[in-house]
């Protein structure tokens, strides 16, 4: 599923107008992407939980050359499922 099928599920589901569910869809993604760049996290009981986790810096290697090169620190935003999502999907 994609995002306009997703949102076409939506409109069907809710009787919404194909426009009203883009405009949903598209502010729920607004909405958790901006909790998450304010540093919050966002708890969906039932569904799971979005965050941000802190990768430290670090050293790799380049794969071609072996050298070593440096990692820098960066956020990754992180999804934990919650116990109703586990249950539907098992």
């Amino acid at each position: 599923m994609n995002k306009n099928d997703l949102i076409g599920a939506v409109a069907e589901a809710s009787g919404m107008t194909r426009s009203d569910a883009t405009k949903a869809v598209e502010g729920v993604f607004d909405s958790i992407t901006a909790a998450l760049k304010g540093g919050d996290e966002v708890r969906l009981v039932g569904f799971g939980t979005f965050s941000v986790a802190k990768r430290k810096a670090s050293t790799g290697r380049n794969p071609r050359t072996g050298e070593p090169m440096k990692i820098k620190a960066s956020s990754q935003p992180k999804f934990k499922p919650g116990k109703g999502l586990k249950d539907a999907v098992n």
